[in-house]
């Protein structure tokens, strides 16, 4: 119960939790809008939307938290910056190679108004994203690269960018590739990717906000949380958008209240530390000890 005299500070983290993530949505959305409209650069428009939605999360995460021990320390930030600057080197090398498939292919286009192709888009795409995650936990090779985004023992906005540079790479290649063989046109692409960013920073915000029964469309930081639990049983979710697909394929775990014991790897000696950086760039390589996960 608030006291009067933090009653303010109360009202406050009530109204957050209510519309923090329509509020991230439409400024997406409209964001997208604005830029296919006014005809803007969009690999401006999305690394602006990139820091943008960091810097929403992270504020959200200050005022409604859902474990402060959470947090990063000064040191976390440090190795999570590392480790953001060379996602962005996998992303641009996924996207190099995207490019270069499209030249190479050169599919038409589907045919369709942009407006019937983002919804489609985002059926491809989303399917696409799960099942490379999920193939990601499965494949042993694929896990050593893969698993690195598992190996901090909290969920974080910070933390969303820890990841082997070539996990990066191969899922955004594979999803982005899916999509342009298929034809769809630039803008749709970007407007399905905006919102795969937005949702891939808000699932892993440390932050005290529940979707209700939406849960079972769209996925949240309630759902993530178990994804990344060290109790296999418990860690499907492979979404981190549209939760459908992990009903339609069975990975569906969550139920309301439930929360996992704790985050991180099953086997933690499996993988190097997030501060040994060579290490773990060179892990897929490594000799296997164990054979990967059994989620």
């Amino acid at each position: 119960m608030c006291l009067p005299s933090i009653a303010k500070g109360c009202a406050l983290s009530a109204v957050a939790r209510r519309v923090g993530y329509p509020l991230l949505l439409l400024g997406v959305l409209s964001t997208v809008v604005a830029a296919l409209h006014f005809h803007w650069d969009l690999d401006r428009v999305s690394a602006l939307v990139l820091c943008g939605v960091i810097g929403y999360l992270a504020v959200l995460e200050r005022v409604i938290p859902y474990r402060t021990d959470w947090w990063p320390s000064r040191r976390e930030l440090g190795w999570y910056a590392v480790y953001f600057l060379l996602s962005m080197v996998g992303g641009a090398l996924a996207q190099g190679l995207v490019t270069l498939v499209v030249g190479a292919v050169a599919t038409p286009g589907p045919g369709l108004p942009l407006a019937a192709q983002i919804p489609l888009a985002l059926l491809v795409g989303t399917l696409g994203d799960h099942l490379v995650h999920r193939f990601s936990h499965h494949r042993p090779w694929l896990w050593r690269l893969h698993g690195v985004h598992h190996v901090p023992p909290k969920v974080n906005v910070a933390n969303n960018g820890v990841n082997h540079f070539l996990d990066v790479f191969l899922a955004q290649s594979a999803v982005q590739i899916s999509l342009a063989i298929i034809g769809f046109s630039k803008e749709s692409v970007f407007a399905v990717g905006m919102f795969l960013l937005a949702q891939g920073y808000f699932v892993h915000a440390n932050i005290d906000v529940s979707l209700g029964v939406l849960g079972h469309v769209l996925a949240g930081p309630e759902q993530h949380r178990l994804h990344h639990s060290t109790d296999l049983a418990e860690a499907g979710h492979y979404s981190s958008d549209l939760a459908l697909w992990d009903h339609v394929f069975g990975s569906y775990t969550w139920h309301p209240g439930r929360v996992p014991r704790s985050v991180g790897l099953a086997d933690p000696v499996s993988f190097p530390t997030t501060g040994e950086l060579a290490a773990t760039l060179l892990h897929p390589w490594r000799r296997m000890r164990t054979p990967g996960p059994s989620v």
